[in-house]
């Protein structure tokens, strides 16, 4: 009988020592490489760097969760109460000799672990973020050397939210999988990136003395609009691959052998159950799984068309060119590979991909928000000029 207490803290100050030390080189490099640059220029590179291991800490989570080694250790923060899997052998030679093909092996006792130093390095990252940002602001208030821009309600924001994204990786853990949990993981995952990337944006228009490009009227509301149907789109695609329905249709564009198979909506979306049950207590049955599949390919229809119109919107605008480049190459990607996965039978490579793909979307789009503004229309704009005359 598996005793293995959930929570265990006695390796919590070894494994944050180790998230430092993973951080001090990114540190090191940000501040020699730019050390007579202005503050919002160091800040701004920090931020990238930040954000760039933040993607690949998130492709790393999927890698993680698609090789089922969100339980190569079975408690939280450590293993078996150690640092490493080196010191909690026994315990996972003992798992793995009782079931060779189960949760907990070496070897996803090492992912699972790599996973975690990731994080706290990425948590060290965002905390000095946060007081570097802190401590300029106070020096700006006192010689005014910085613009207002420069808030530092972002970074606490930032660092507030990885926080929570910490617990949820802990729930992750000790609620075995639920898939509603790993799916607000993912989620939140994220949503740290489009927190760091709005960081970013404004930190370059405080660098360059910039203002954010104005966008004509209908094409900043497509991207309000092409922006909320990614994150629904994401959520579904999260609740598929967490209940693992993504071979419930293994044919495009029918599924089933027909363009309406057999569905059961209720059990499917029911979010408040453990991972595999079904509403009588026994297994989901195929036709949820079916649902949960076929909503999120019909969903990608509308999301796929609205982000094309967005692209070709974009491109429009000499300032959001490069913008409108990555939203339709970034469209044609997942496309490609959310198709990859349903005719190859759910490749690793192609699964990880399409995760890629989302988060890729989600910078790209919240760049493109913190980059732009919505023009006035021609007859607010009259008024203004007539007022001034």
């Amino acid at each position: 009988m598996d005793t293995q207490e959930l929570y265990n803290l006695s390796p919590a100050l070894r494994l944050m020592g180790m998230g430092l030390v993973l951080a001090l080189g990114p540190l090191a490099w940000v501040w020699l490489r730019n050390k007579h640059q202005p503050v919002a220029r160091r800040l701004r590179v920090l931020t990238l760097l930040t954000l760039f291991l933040t993607f690949d800490l998130v492709l790393f989570g999927a890698f993680t969760r698609l090789t089922d080694s969100g339980l190569g250790c079975p408690d939280w923060p450590g293993c078996y109460g150690h640092a490493s899997p080196v010191g909690a052998s026994q315990p996972i030679s003992a798992a793995q000799a009782a079931m060779p093909s189960g949760p907990v092996t070496h070897s996803k006792a090492w992912i699972e672990m790599i996973h975690r130093y990731l994080a706290t390095g990425v948590g060290v990252l965002i905390l000095t973020l946060a007081v570097v940002t802190w401590l300029s602001r106070r020096k700006a208030k006192e010689d005014g050397s910085l613009p207002n821009i420069l808030s530092v309600w972002w970074p606490l924001a930032t660092l507030l939210w990885v926080c929570i994204q910490g617990a949820f990786g802990a729930l992750t853990v000790t609620m075995k999988l639920f898939p509603l949990i790993v799916t607000l993981h993912l989620l939140g995952g994220l949503i740290l990136l489009a927190l760091l990337q709005a960081q970013a944006v404004r930190y370059a228009q405080v660098h360059e003395a910039s203002r954010p490009a104005p966008l004509p009227r209908g094409a900043w509301w497509l991207l309000v609009l092409g922006f909320v149907l990614l994150w629904l789109q994401i959520a579904l695609g999260g609740w598929v691959s967490t209940n693992y329905a993504v071979l419930a249709c293994n044919e495009f564009p029918a599924c089933q052998g027909s363009f309406w198979p057999a569905m059961d909506f209720r059990e499917g979306f029911t979010l408040w159950r453990a991972l595999g049950a079904g509403l009588d207590g026994d297994n989901i049955s195929f036709q949820a799984l079916t649902a949960i599949h076929y909503v999120h390919r019909l969903a990608a229809y509308i999301v796929f068309a609205a982000l094309l119109a967005l692209a070709w919107q974009l491109r429009r605008v000499p300032a959001m060119r490069s913008h409108g480049n990555w939203v339709g190459g970034l469209a044609l990607w997942q496309f490609a590979t959310g198709l990859s996965n349903v005719v190859l039978g759910w490749p690793l490579v192609a699964a990880v991909s399409h995760t890629g793909g989302a988060a890729a979307l989600v910078v790209v789009l919240t760049g493109a928000l913190f980059s732009s503004r919505r023009a006035p229309d021609m007859a607010t704009a009259s008024k203004s000029g007539a007022s001034s005359l």
